[in-house]
């Protein structure tokens, strides 16, 4: 059921921009949903909610079904990305929440302190699932291992 599904991997990172720093999360994002059937490309934003929301907003009008947002969960105060996705989820998937946290506490403590959302925008057939993830390589293998498995199940409920 995820077959013509794309996505898009928004991370948000100001080293990662400045090229301060090399993603490897990101990359690591779109090839475990492109192992899920999901095609998705990176864009790299500035840390803050405008331009969260805008990447966003962008990824909604290119119509991508999955939304990952890899960075910007922490407690840091330009990790606003649980902030600017709020408003767009119409359902709230807070049991992959937990799925995610009991996952990420089985390697580091740290799980806890992840502030990531995931739902839906709506329950239609061009609604998205946005899924914010931290900006590990381990906080990406927790969230989309979790995740990626349940695609077919969530898109097969959209109507």
């Amino acid at each position: 059921m995820t077959s013509g599904l794309t996505g898009i991997v928004i991370v948000t990172s100001d080293r990662i921009l400045s090229g301060e720093r090399r993603d490897t999360a990101g990359p690591l994002a779109c090839e475990l949903l492109a192992e899920a059937g999901i095609p998705a490309g990176i864009v790299v934003v500035e840390e803050g909610a405008r331009a969260v929301s805008r990447a966003l907003a962008d990824a909604r009008a290119a119509a991508h079904r999955v939304i990952v947002t890899v960075g910007g969960t922490g407690l840091g105060p330009r990790n606003q990305v649980p902030e600017a996705t709020a408003p767009l989820l119409a359902v709230r998937l807070d049991g992959l929440v937990t799925q995610v946290l009991i996952q990420g506490l089985t390697s580091t403590r740290q799980a806890g302190l992840s502030r990531a959302l995931i739902g839906l925008t709506g329950r239609g057939p061009a609604d998205a699932l946005i899924i914010n993830s931290p900006g590990s390589t381990g906080g990406v293998r927790d969230t989309l291992g979790v995740v990626c498995p349940l695609l077919p199940d969530i898109f097969e409920r959209l109507c």
